[in-house]
């Protein structure tokens, strides 16, 4: 017999440790080569473990939710060959730039053959069954006096009060009140009332914990301002249904490509919007590209996929890579160069909407755009009255780098490019 000792690999530049998010093995059973043996999140990209050899599982690092360094040990596997060893693998879909064979800071060396198959732990003794409510058995054969108002009272409850055992003669709210008290957790229920849930802890891991974490530090280092604009979005509406209903072959058009592009098209004058910050260093990084995070619910929480050089693409080719990205997201496929390296991120609820958002700010960038529904209301337009569509936009900022003035004059910018929309195709 031969015990193999699987150890964490780097899976990403800078990444110390990944999280246990999900066991396919148990101690004790046999997995196959190439059979999956766990999913490791760092950084938003879960990755999935793999075997690099068969045999019995003997050892696992942890449990779901817990934290394991690079490089140590996350299973032991024993096969039939011979000797002992250590086994690194790369794991599923995910570019490893390097490989590392570094041992947990501060443990202890210790041989793989001299790991032993965990004890078995004596089960608990069972707890004592609680003890049964008292039964109330009811005669119905004979007939029941109780008040008026005992009556009404039951009959408000759906309670028979052939049911309940009354003290005396005749049923009293005393009475009914006993009764309420026994059967109310026994399967009695009101008609029309609401039944509380049982309480129900739910450890925080995966993607939820990641999330916590970013909005944490977003909201403790940075210094958030949000500004909101109303903006008439009439024409750009008319515009869109053109080119759909002659769009051929293309993606159906929402109204996020053209937001991109009006986006892009004015970052050139307030580069300081399309920027990163870094906090040690004291440095402002502004780019000249822009990798526009797109802000994406899936089943297991938000995830910001990136659109790289969004400047360079048209609405046709931003709302392919929307669709694209947003499923490789949903369907957990997304790639961790596909989720980093984000420089401006847009949030958007769609049909959701609202009046106004405040987004909180994708750390280490230094804002956040979110569009929010669009409404039909009446306008003056000189001494008209028209039907219009408009759309409130909301911007948050990182006040260390970008100033009110700043902000709102950028959204004033991208106020006159989506109000004339003509302005988005011309040169």
């Amino acid at each position: 017999m031969a015990r193999y000792s699987f150890r964490l690999p780097d899976i990403g530049e800078g990444i110390a440790e990944a999280e246990i998010v999900a066991w396919h093995v148990k101690i004790g059973e046999r997995v196959e080569e190439d059979a999956q043996l766990a999913d490791m999140m760092t950084d938003k990209a879960t990755v999935e473990m793999e075997s690099p050899v068969s045999g019995i599982v003997v050892e696992l690092a942890g449990e779901v939710g817990d934290l394991i360094p690079i490089g140590s040990t996350l299973a032991v596997i024993e096969t039939d060959g011979d000797g002992e060893g250590d086994v690194e693998a790369p794991p599923a879909d995910t570019p490893v730039e390097k490989q590392i064979e570094a041992e947990t800071p501060g443990a202890e060396e210790v041989s793989v053959a001299e790991v032993a198959t965990p004890a078995p732990v004596a089960a608990p003794a069972p707890a004592p069954a609680p003890a049964p409510a008292p039964v109330v058995t009811a005669d119905h054969s004979r007939a029941v006096l109780a008040s008026p108002a005992v009556r009404a009272r039951a009959k408000d409850l759906g309670v028979d009060l052939g049911q309940v055992q009354a003290e005396g003669d005749r049923v009293r709210h005393s009475d009914l009140d006993a009764f309420l008290r026994y059967s109310g957790g026994q399967g009695y229920h009101a008609p029309g009332a609401s039944r509380a849930r049982a309480d129900e802890p739910i450890k925080v891991i995966g993607m939820r914990r990641k999330i916590a974490e970013n909005m944490a530090a977003s909201k403790r280092a940075i210094p958030h301002f949000t500004y909101v604009e109303e903006m008439d979005v009439t024409a750009l509406e008319e515009m869109r249904a053109d080119l759909n209903a002659n769009r051929g072959g293309r993606p159906k058009l929402t109204m996020l490509p053209f937001l991109i592009v009006a986006i892009c098209r004015t970052i050139p004058q307030f580069p300081m919007i399309n920027a990163r910050y870094d906090d040690e260093g004291g440095v402002v990084t502004r780019y000249g590209a822009v990798h526009l995070g797109m802000a994406t619910q899936t089943d297991a929480g938000l995830m910001v996929p990136v659109i790289r050089d969004a400047q360079d693409k048209n609405v046709w080719q931003l709302a392919s890579e929307i669709t694209r990205l947003a499923e490789a997201a949903r369907t957990g496929k997304a790639k961790v160069e596909e989720l980093t390296g984000g420089t401006l991120t847009v949030t958007s609820l769609g049909p959701l909407g609202g009046i106004a958002t405040t987004p909180v700010i994708n750390r280490p960038e230094v804002a956040i755009i979110g569009p929010n529904k669009i409404v039909e209301r009446p306008v003056f337009d000189g001494d008209e009255i028209r039907r219009a569509k408009l759309m409130n936009l909301s911007i948050s900022c990182d006040h260390r780098v970008v100033d009110g003035w700043d902000a709102a004059s950028y959204v004033q910018a991208l106020k006159k490019l989506v109000e004339t929309p003509v302005l988005l195709f011309a040169d």
